[in-house]
This record gives C-alpha cells, sequence and structure tokens, in this order.
C-alpha cells in the first residue's frame, strides 16, 4: 500500500469520526427527521479537496451508514421498495454526493470561489435527495402540520426540508470559506 493511501485513509478515518460527532450537535432539529447542525457536512467535503473525488465518495457513503446506524427513520409506508428508497435518497446518495465538491469546483481558479461553489453545489444536491424523500416517501407527515394543510406534497417537501437544509448550506459554506481563507493548505491536494 502507497504511503498516500495509508495518508488518505487515516484521514478519512478521522474526518469520518469528526463528522459524526459534529452531526450530533443539533443547532436546530425538525420533529420528523432533519437537523441542522454544526457544520457536519464539511469533514466529508475537505477529504474531496485533499484526496479527490473518489475517496470524497467514500468517506461520504462511510457517513450516510454512519447516520443511518444513529438516526434511522423507517418510512411510513413500510415496504421494501419505500425502504430501499429511504436508505439509497436519505442517507447513501444524499451523503455520498458531498464528496463531489471537488470535482465540480475544479474549473474555478480563486480557492474561496472555488470551496464555496463546491460546498454550495453539493449540499444543494443533498437538499434534492431530502425533497424528493419527502414528497414520495414522507408526504404523510403533512398532516401533521397546520401550515401545510391544503399544500401539494411537493411544496410540503420543499418548505420542510429547505427550513433545514437552507441553514446548514449557508453555515456550511461560511465555515468552509473561514477555513480555507484560514488555512488554505487544508484545502490543497495531497499527493
Amino acid at each position: 500500500m502507497k504511503r498516500t493511501n495509508t495518508r488518505a485513509m487515516v484521514e478519512c478515518a478521522l474526518m469520518i469520526a469528526l463528522g459524526t460527532v459534529l452531526a450530533q450537535i443539533k443547532v436546530w432539529q425538525m420533529p420528523y427527521g432533519g437537523s441542522v447542525t454544526l457544520v457536519s457536512s464539511l469533514p466529508f467535503i475537505l477529504i474531496s479537496y485533499r484526496h479527490g473525488v473518489k475517496w470524497g465518495l467514500l468517506a461520504g457513503f462511510a457517513n450516510g451508514l454512519l447516520q443511518m446506524l444513529t438516526g434511522w427513520y423507517a418510512p411510513p409506508a413500510g415496504t421494501i421498495g419505500a425502504i430501499i428508497a429511504c436508505v439509497m435518497l436519505d442517507y447513501l446518495v444524499a451523503f455520498s454526493c458531498l464528496g463531489l465538491a471537488s470535482g465540480i469546483s475544479k474549473p474555478i481558479k480563486n480557492r474561496t470561489a472555488a470551496v464555496f461553489t463546491g460546498i454550495s453545489a453539493v449540499m444543494f444536491m443533498r437538499f434534492i435527495c431530502s425533497f424528493l424523500s419527502g414528497a414520495l416517501l414522507w408526504g404523510s407527515y403533512q398532516s401533521y402540520y397546520e401550515w401545510a394543510e391544503g399544500m401539494s406534497v411537493w411544496m410540503y417537501s420543499f418548505l420542510y426540508n429547505a427550513s433545514y437544509m437552507g441553514p446548514e448550506l449557508v453555515l456550511t459554506a461560511i465555515a468552509g470559506c473561514l477555513v480555507v481563507s484560514a488555512a488554505p493548505k487544508l484545502f490543497e491536494t495531497q499527493k
């Protein structure tokens, strides 16, 4: 095994642990799933910048598995198809996409702008996963909210998921820009 692979594996393990701890620090928690955390996505985005998309996807996937183990919510339908869709949309795809940040921002020359763009894009992808899951799997929870009465399930899902993913995106993007400004070497590709 090459030294760079060992370094990448160790950093991934550390970032997965850090991300898991940060995910437990909730700034805002929604009653039926979803929360604003203390920038728990940033460690996985950082792996993407330091070791590339492949390692970022792997770390994000591992994070998705851990998120599922520490906070699984089964969809109300309870069918095999709904459970598989929930696993994919709410956990595996949603968190794996964080590893795409460096690939998305590669054409941008300004480092801070690149980090901002990469973070914003992957956090938006996470939102899309939550939005689709909310409309397709969790729409029956709409009846628990007076404010959602009479809305389409798509609008309900958009508003519900935007209420926590919007702040999560903003906090993560700000934190990423502050970190890249204060310690730019943290975002440099490791060889």
